[in-house]
């Protein structure tokens, strides 16, 4: 495996095969062999700084049906909500006000908000905060909308594909979302112009090894700005709400694969990594992670946002605890850094 281990690190990248046999027979020593390298390469890039994005979970209603997500247009128990833009840019000041520099617009795919609505919004926050960054996370939307918010000031844009099987994603999604779409939507939005993330979830239903390698072999070639994966943790009103978690494990050996392979992309702790287990997120950030989203949304919203079973959005993960963050960071050698924390070929 450290002969695999040194090739990755040397060629930045693997066949599929190579990656089936790495993810296939790993142990903890191996493991460790990978973080001793993917931690050196992580910190002759960035240092033991540690980018900050302040989270606003502007809308909870989304027209998709994924089989794993709690805010799924099936989910009869969800309880709806929409920010409306002034509550979007109050949630800006605060966060401006606690050190965040970069500002990351998730939802679901919800089309009230229309193309034209969300550029307004954009070009509120940057007119009111122009040294910080725009990040949106609203799905599969039309190349024309994309375009619209990259020349209103967005500056990134993260877009998980999920899994690269075609097979595996007609499993995990109704048969009105397919995969070449949405690696369509990614390509967009590179030629666009955007810093352009992508990711997958860890141990989702079906998922094989093969499928993983070929989710390393795709974001190779795609050549990503970020890459956000965390462990799959179902939700009680999906349909794979009994199916078992990702492996913690499993998920910061991979976080280390792709810090080898893409050196100078922006990987963060996940909050799935920090739900899944207390020192999760630490974990990832000595794999190789540089960059955590702590949760800006206004509070009476943060439970509504559940995208899995328990996940967390109070205490370290909460923007205005940013300094309890910090201290934990600082336990393992790591510190918050007040930067806009843009991808940088080093």
């Amino acid at each position: 495996m450290r002969g695999l281990i040194d090739k990755l690190e040397r060629e930045r990248g693997l066949s599929k095969e190579e990656f089936v046999q790495l993810l296939s027979g790993f142990t903890p020593e191996d493991a460790d062999y990978l973080f001793e390298k993917s931690r050196a390469a992580a910190q002759s890039r960035f240092g033991r700084r540690i980018y900050i994005r302040g989270l606003i979970e502007f809308t909870n209603y989304c027209r998709c049906d994924c089989y794993y997500c709690g805010i799924r247009r099936s989910n009869l128990n969800a309880q709806r909500y929409r920010l409306t833009p002034e509550e979007i840019l109050e949630c800006c000041q605060e966060g401006y006000g606690l050190g965040f520099r970069t500002f990351v617009l998730q939802g679901g795919e919800d089309l009230t908000f229309s193309g034209q609505e969300l550029a307004q919004i954009i070009r509120s926050i940057k007119n009111a905060f122009p040294d910080c960054a725009v990040t949106l996370s609203e799905g599969e939307r039309p190349e024309s909308d994309y375009r619209l918010w990259r020349e209103a000031g967005a500056d990134r844009y993260l877009l998980r594909h999920e899994t690269a099987d075609p097979a595996h994603y007609g499993l995990l999604h109704p048969p009105a979302q397919r995969w070449e779409h949405r690696r369509d939507c990614l390509l967009s939005l590179k030629r666009l112009g955007y810093q352009v993330g992508s990711g997958f979830m860890v141990g989702s239903p079906f998922q094989t090894v093969e499928c993983l390698a070929q989710d390393l072999v795709f974001l190779r070639e795609l050549q990503p700005e970020m890459v956000g994966i965390g462990p799959f943790i179902p939700h009680k009103d999906t349909p794979f709400g009994n199916q078992p978690p990702g492996s913690l494990e499993q998920t910061v050996f991979l976080i280390g694969l792709l810090r080898l392979m893409l050196p100078d992309a922006l990987l963060p702790a996940t909050t799935a990594l920090g739900t899944i287990a207390p020192d999760g997120r630490e974990r990832g950030i000595l794999a190789g992670a540089n960059v955590v989203m702590p949760n800006l949304s206004p509070l009476g919203v943060r439970k509504k946002y559940m995208l899995y079973n328990d996940k967390i959005c109070t205490g370290e993960e909460a923007a205005e605890h940013v300094s309890q963050l910090a201290k934990r960071l600082e336990a393992i050698g790591y510190q918050l850094t007040v930067d806009r924390g843009d991808f940088k070929v080093h």
